[in-house]
């Protein structure tokens, strides 16, 4: 019993260092998730950018065994959770965690970057909102917006008592929506929400409301057919771009 404690630590040590020289570099399948700046988003025709790029980047830099591809081409997010889970594609950036997920998919800690869910409201509309009992007391007049397959969905149906409307799949969607009176309120996730309303031609149609109706924690998750090994050596450079403040100055760079 006395040898095993080291030959543990001496496994778990060589799983974290990077490959031989000369080694095939593993191949961690991935897509952009349309709807989802400031993770995703398309700098012209044929280009995507995004923190979620550039955490990709900096996780092949620190590791050049692992090459993240599939990132330039654009899939619906419902899909590319779906992907993952029937093993078509590795790995996913950005997630929330929930018990449902964590059957599905191998979640990577540290989480790579906090969110805060607003409501958004008519740029018109003087609404003062401290919490959810005081958007359940405005009953039908108080509908909110939010994405099918986003975890905003989610959080409103947890609630009780929310008149919501979860019929769009794109958050550009539901802007216009907002806009057109369709909701009173759209409860979506920052960082991006500036950038959203620029892009979805809001500026000035729209607030974001000040309070801060729930936070989480989004982390990289890898499919639970991925190698233990290839888990490991993704956690250990995502603990070093941690430690080293570069998430943090990436999601800076993109809020």
């Amino acid at each position: 019993m006395t040898k095993s404690k080291p030959c543990a630590l001496l496994l778990a040590a060589c799983l974290l260092l990077p490959p031989a020289a000369g080694a095939e570099p593993v191949t961690l399948r991935v897509a952009a998730q349309e709807g989802t700046e400031p993770k995703f988003i398309a700098d012209g025709k044929d280009h995507i950018v995004g923190l979620c790029i550039d955490i990709f980047r900096a996780i092949e830099r620190i590791d050049p065994g692992l090459v993240f591809v599939g990132d330039q081409q654009w899939m619906p997010l419902i899909r590319a959770y779906h992907e993952v889970a029937v093993q078509q594609h590795d790995a996913l950036c950005g997630v929330q965690r929930t018990d449902e997920r964590e059957q599905q998919y191998i979640y990577v800690d540290p989480p790579l970057f906090p969110i805060q869910f607003m409501l958004l409201a008519r740029a018109g509309d003087d609404v003062v909102i401290h919490d959810w009992d005081d958007v359940r007391k405005l009953g039908k007049d108080g509908v909110v917006l939010a994405n099918r397959g986003h975890a905003a969905t989610g959080i409103l149906a947890a609630q009780g008592g929310l008149q919501i409307n979860a019929s769009a799949t794109s958050p550009a969607m539901n802007m216009q929506k907002l806009v057109a009176g369709r909701g009173r309120f759209f409860l979506h996730r920052a960082p991006g929400l500036a950038r959203l309303i620029a892009s979805a031609g809001a500026a000035g149609k729209v607030r974001i409301l000040p309070t801060v109706m729930s936070s989480a924690q989004l982390y990289m998750v890898m499919g639970r057919h991925i190698d233990p090994a290839v888990v490991a050596r993704v956690r250990g450079a995502v603990e070093q771009m941690e430690k080293s403040g570069e998430l943090a100055r990436l999601l800076k760079k993109w809020d």
